[in-house]
């Protein structure tokens, strides 16, 4: 809790200092304007004669408006780790490999920082593109070739779409989503869980982060209110919490019980910030989990759902993975929305929003920025100065709408596209299974790491217990161990990976985060290359 207290209480002193070096500066430059012969005192404004006998000003640096120092301090404190150092090294290696492919030991930089199928490879879903084809450029149903490249059920969703969305995808739609799509994202849900839903609860979002952080700022009122994350956590969290000038109240997930929730944690964590003046109004669950790759037993919901009661809490559940899960039979994946309803009475006045987005499952249409959220249990004026912030930003992008009706509502048996689309999301599914386990086991294999299951989502974590040499180094360096050590993968394999630290992890332990979704027929070469980096790694710094 002290970090999250420093952050609050660092913003507001950044604040009070720009304030003051922002009227210094303006004052300087004002001054400037009225030095002899149109010069300015140092670092303040020269004038010059201009065509026509008119003054020309130009700001130096000193004199610009918008500095480091002068910016939103909830700017300077959000960091996003997904895109962070590593991230920006693999872009500056891709760049040398561009001019100098043989510059380094490796042909190709591996992205495997960040859950984005297509960018490594997965195809997408013929369906879902064959409507975005057909709503993007109607013109092709006109055609008389339009029969013999599209089914007729594909034609049929794209003119039922394009009416309901006003006749072009250019134009802006309804502040919440289509009218039409909203009821499909509600038909869905019903089906799913076996309780009704409320398109006017139901917001279409470009994606699931900025639905996150509509409600995140909602919720954030003042600095002192407090938002529950789990550690580890996927940095969307804490980023957002800082740049709306919020608090974190971590608590952290069991590695050795499978990354599962302590509720005794969870309590703590509540009861320890409360006492230090933090109003903790929410708590947000990942499920099933990024970065630990998890997923939540329904008791586990169930417990989370009652604290959250007890305490007076507002649930969001990122449920952005709930078709990635890998053992169907032992950990299902159970909604909130599901499980709150089935509790009756006891759930009947829990607040829960809820996330899903066709960039993750089997869908990976991360490009598109297609998500909804649903409002469970909200006050309706609440609800409504959300649609209010949505009418701020007129609507979602269309594209992005129709992708994640297709999504919820895709071909049924005896429908023309149905077998090619039941074929295509098997074969990704059955694939991304065998990379999860595949990928575990080999991590498993290496000197110092151990590897939990990975029972959904596109990630594993391992935990690596790094040897003494190798902390020196990276003290040496500047850097967090395992930082440096993803560093050092990086450079040996063009791997780039996420070093735990971006995510949050107990103090002493190590971990990575890794997608498992470089190609199947790449798999080996991929393995085998961080084999041999750790190895030689561990030898070099034992």
């Amino acid at each position: 809790m002290r970090c999250a207290h420093a952050v609050s209480s660092r913003a507001r002193v950044d604040r009070g200092s720009h304030r003051k070096s922002h009227i210094t500066r303006e004052f300087a430059a004002r001054a400037g304007q009225g030095g002899q012969g149109g010069q300015g005192g140092q670092g303040g404004q020269r004038g010059q004669r201009g065509q026509g006998g008119q003054a020309q000003t130009t700001l130096t640096q000193e004199a610009k408006v918008l500095t480091h120092d002068s910016i939103s301090p909830a700017i300077r404190n959000a960091e996003y780790a997904v895109r962070g150092e590593l991230a920006i090294r693999a872009e500056h290696l891709r760049g040398q490999l561009d001019s100098s492919p043989s510059s380094l030991p490796f042909s190709q930089i591996t992205n495997v920082n960040i859950g984005n199928p297509q960018q490594l490879k997965q195809k997408p879903i013929s369906f879902i593109r064959q409507v975005l084809a057909l709503a993007t450029y109607p013109a092709l149903m006109d055609d008389p070739a339009c029969a013999s490249l599209f089914p007729p059920d594909v034609v049929n969703r794209a003119k039922t779409l394009l009416k309901a969305a006003g006749g072009s995808v250019g134009a802006y739609s309804h502040s919440k989503g289509v009218p039409l799509i909203r009821e499909s994202v509600a038909k869905f849900i019903e089906r799913r869980d076996g309780f009704p839903a409320d398109p006017e609860n139901i917001f279409i979002s470009a994606g699931a982060s900025p639905g996150v952080q509509t409600v995140l700022q909602t919720i954030i009122s003042h600095p002192s209110v407090g938002i529950l994350i789990p550690i580890p956590q996927y940095p969307l969290y804490t980023a957002s919490i800082a740049l709306f000038n919020g608090t974190p109240v971590p608590y952290y997930l069991s590695e050795e019980n499978g990354w599962s929730l302590d509720t005794q944690e969870m309590e703590k964590a509540i009861v320890e910030a409360r006492a230090k003046g933090v109003d903790v109004r929410a708590v947000c669950v990942i499920n099933p989990g990024n970065p630990t790759g998890s997923v939540l037993s329904v008791e586990n919901i169930r417990e989370i759902i009652r604290i959250a009661a007890r305490h007076r809490l507002v649930i969001l559940a990122d449920e952005v993975y709930q078709e990635n899960v890998y053992i169907r039979d032992r950990r299902p994946f159970h909604s909130f929305k599901k499980v709150v309803k089935s509790l009756g009475e006891e759930g009947a006045n829990v607040e829960l929003f809820s996330f899903h987005s066709v960039s993750k499952g089997v869908v990976g249409e991360c490009g598109l920025r297609g998500a909804y959220f649903e409002a469970v249990g909200i006050d309706p004026a609440v609800i409504d100065q959300i649609y209010k912030v949505a009418s701020i930003n007129l609507c979602p992008n269309v594209l992005g709408q129709i992708a994640v009706e297709c999504m919820v509502n895709p071909p049924k048996q005896g429908d023309p596209s149905y077998e090619v689309y039941k074929k295509e999301t098997e074969g990704i599914y059955d694939s991304l299974r065998r990379r999860a386990f595949k990928l575990a086991d080999a991590f498993n294999t290496l000197t110092n790491v151990s590897c939990q299951s990975p029972d959904g989502a596109l990630y594993l974590f391992p935990q690596i217990r790094l040897p003494k040499n190798a902390l020196e180094e990276a003290k040496r360096r500047g850097k967090v161990p395992d930082v440096f050590y993803a560093l050092e993968m990086l450079d040996a394999t063009g791997v780039c990976v996420v070093p735990g630290s971006g995510f949050g992890q107990k103090e002493g332990t190590f971990h990575f985060r890794s997608t498992f979704l470089p190609p199947e027929e790449t798999f080996d070469e991929f393995i085998e290359r961080l084999r041999e980096f750790h190895e030689r790694f561990m030898v070099e710094y034992s």
